[in-house]
């Protein structure tokens, strides 16, 4: 959920009660639903930091979201105030948990964008293809999505990067599987990455892979509805460092070399792009005193 402030609103009590909220409803998923993996994580907007009068200095890679273009495509940017991730195995708590969320925020902020995502098979996107293969796991997991040492007073906070892509499915389909694993750089069925000297340049896994010492996690998840062919795919980055992203983002974009941009942005075109700081619990904690 992504949430806007209403110009004029006294949204301080508001913000005070949705961070008491957000502990709340993480208690009480650990002690009801051990086993579903129920969370909410709330995320705070450039914007709004300044409104709501938070802390100073800011998060040291904190900025303004500008768009990148490429010659042909552009990663948008798109305003938002607060985000909320709710996820859980159990679908119930989360309509539950949008609920409560909703019922602080109506006053004063208004929605604009409410995505429900789900697990599609293996953890595919709704393109076909796995998603988040290249996903750090164990100790890395943290090192690369969680802010460290280099932040003192933001330590354990992360930065977080959402964009909501819709595809075009009826081009994608009309593609040979063949060409889809070049346009993505792996193997449809057992994904399996190519081999570099197999592998285009122009693939998504050549282009948004930056670096074994530059990885973020991401938490994505597809969406839509069928009937009226708007699938899409919410794009969900937790990152220690948002220059990650960005490198990332231009690399898709603009292309490397320039014009050698990603060409799965042929069939997927970005409609949000907005970056949110995600503060640790005690954070909440201390906003809501």
């Amino acid at each position: 959920m992504v949430w806007n402030f209403k110009e004029g609103a006294a949204v301080d009590e508001a913000f005070k009660r949705l961070c008491a909220l957000i502990s709340n409803l993480n208690n009480s998923a650990n002690t009801r639903f051990p086993d579903a993996k129920a969370s909410v994580v709330l995320g705070i907007g450039f914007e709004a930091w300044h409104l709501l009068k938070l802390p100073q200095p800011l998060p040291k890679e904190f900025e303004v979201y500008t768009p990148i273009a490429g010659a042909k495509h552009t990663a948008v940017a798109t305003k938002g105030d607060l985000h909320l991730h709710i996820r859980s195995d159990a679908c119930s708590f989360c309509i539950d948990a949008a609920a409560a969320v909703s019922d602080v925020l109506n006053a004063v902020a208004e929605s604009a964008e409410e995505i429900h995502g789900f697990r599609y098979w293996d953890s595919r996107s709704i393109l076909g293809f796995v998603d988040g293969t290249e996903n750090p796991h164990g100790e890395d997991r943290q090192y690369f999505g969680i802010i460290g040492d280099e932040d003192p007073y933001y330590k354990g906070g992360s930065y977080l990067f959402v964009q909501k892509y819709i595809h075009d499915m009826q081009a994608w389909k009309s593609l040979p599987v063949s060409e889809q694993e070049k346009v993505i750089g792996r193997s449809k069925a057992d994904d399996i990455e190519m081999p570099d000297d197999m592998k285009p340049s122009n693939s998504h896994s050549a282009l948004a892979n930056v670096g074994d010492d530059f990885k973020i996690v991401r938490d994505n998840m597809p969406f839509g509805n069928v009937s009226t062919n708007e699938m899409g795919t919410y794009f969900l980055a937790y990152a220690s460092a948002f220059s990650t992203v960005k490198k990332m983002l231009t690399n898709m974009f603009k292309g490397s070399p320039e014009g050698n941009y990603d060409r799965i942005l042929d069939f997927s075109t970005a409609k949000t792009g907005t970056l949110f700081f995600v503060p640790t619990f005690e954070m909440l904690d201390s906003f809501g005193d």
